[in-house]
């Protein structure tokens, strides 16, 4: 049902492996970036995040910092500290966060399963964004990040997966940021290769995890070079894009929370009571243990808000405990309609803890924050196949896939 091959990965030599890996682009920004390339010359970021080697007055979507990742890109390859692999495989990449594994295969996936609808989003994008990425990958020729895709899992591909990792060493095994244990398996076995192919063309569909921008952007590239080489077949390279391909039932979401910058008046709690019970709980931050459950960070003090059912709907969109926040508080009460473009509204990531809401509140910067309880995988899924989107800012998926350890040359120049 959907179309995975290897690919002829460009990737970093053995030694440098944990050197060369780095967080993803979106996740810093270009101070942070910079602080990172700085102290490490090997960082990937240098490659992701370019205007790091550039003047700081410079934009980060200028196009001389596009032409410097490209050139990055050929640099580290020259200096050795790239290699380019000389046959096509399949790569094992499992990630281990607080003692629990995931497996993903490392494939190239098809432009046109995409486009198709046989790779699934729950998330709109914004044009800026993949501009961004398309000028990025179009200046490099070559996806340089990986999509985070899943699938609902097969005992064939698991099967396969777990007797590849057991019976060979790792090409990599380092640990990284956040204390996450990283290690790849190269697959170059031909008849291996054939059977993961063939069991994934028993998969009805896969689903964007995380990547949405670099998903748009790598099929428009597709795309456009469609375009400029014609004569080019349907196996070109550039009719493929670099992604990591896990189980759903390995994956877990984090909480996505919010924090708001609106002046707080005199009955907000009272307005809260409307749509749900409200329990004071203290000092002790309140974490919520299950869905419609919200923890509010308040002058000082922790709530408990339990949403009322009669203001839950029962359409796959509306449920979620994002949407009734939005519903019942962000909208109502503070006038926030549009959380993609509201200054006034801004989010945390679950990885950073409840100590980051109560930071940004207590320093004045924001009035309120809201600790949400994560969808589940069933939910992204259930809101794909439906072709829902969700809501901005709903899920947060750790740990996060490292760049650097994996680039797919688009081979069109």
């Amino acid at each position: 049902m959907v179309n995975i091959r290897p690919f002829k990965a460009i990737r970093p030599i053995k030694n440098l492996a944990e050197k060369v890996a780095s967080l993803p682009y979106d996740v810093l920004n270009s101070e942070e970036a910079r602080e990172l390339g700085e102290v490490n010359k090997y960082s990937f970021l240098h490659i992701d995040k370019a205007e790091i080697d550039l003047d700081p007055t410079i934009s980060p979507y200028d196009p001389a910092v596009y032409q410097k990742a490209a050139d990055n890109l050929e640099q580290f390859e020259l200096d050795g500290w790239l290699g380019r692999e000389a046959n096509p495989a399949f790569y094992i990449y499992q990630l281990t966060m607080n003692g629990r594994p995931q497996t993903g295969l490392v494939v190239c996936t098809s432009i046109d399963d995409y486009t198709n609808g046989k790779i699934k989003k729950h998330e709109l994008t914004r044009e800026e964004k993949e501009l961004d990425r398309i000028r990025h990958v179009d200046a490099c020729d070559a996806n340089t990040s990986p999509i985070f895709l899943t699938y609902r899992g097969k005992e064939a591909i698991n099967t396969l997966v777990e007797s590849w990792v057991n019976e060979n060493e790792p090409e990599y095994d380092f640990e990284s940021f956040h204390g996450v244990q990283h290690k790849v398996w190269a697959i170059t076995d031909t008849y291996i290769l054939e059977d993961l192919s063939a069991a994934f063309s028993e998969v009805k569909a896969l689903y964007i995890a995380d990547g949405h921008h670099r998903t748009e952007s790598a099929v428009k590239v597709g795309l456009k070079r469609r375009e400029e080489f014609p004569d080019a077949g349907p196996e070109a390279e550039f009719n493929f894009f670099l992604s990591v391909v896990f189980p759903e039932e390995q994956l877990e979401i984090l909480d996505y929370n919010r924090v708001v910058n609106v002046p707080i008046e005199a009955d907000f709690l009272s307005k809260v009571a409307t749509s749900f019970d409200v329990e004071k709980v203290g000092k002790e931050a309140f974490k919520p243990e299950k869905p419609k459950q919200v923890g509010m960070y308040l002058d000082g003090n922790w709530y408990k808000l339990t949403a009322k059912s009669e203001v839950i709907p029962n359409d796959v969109i509306g449920q979620l405990d994002v949407s009734v926040l939005q519903s019942q508080i962000l909208t109502p009460i503070f006038g926030i309609k549009d959380i993609r473009r509201d200054n006034r509204i801004d989010f945390v990531g679950g990885i950073r803890g409840l100590e980051e809401l109560e930071r940004l509140v207590d320093d004045g910067s924001h009035s309120v924050a809201f600790a949400m309880y994560p969808p589940t995988m069933d939910d992204l899924l259930s809101v794909a196949d439906a072709a829902e989107i969700m809501p901005p800012k709903s899920t947060w998926f750790e740990p996060k896939l490292l760049s650097g350890l994996f680039v797919h040359d688009l081979e069109s120049k």
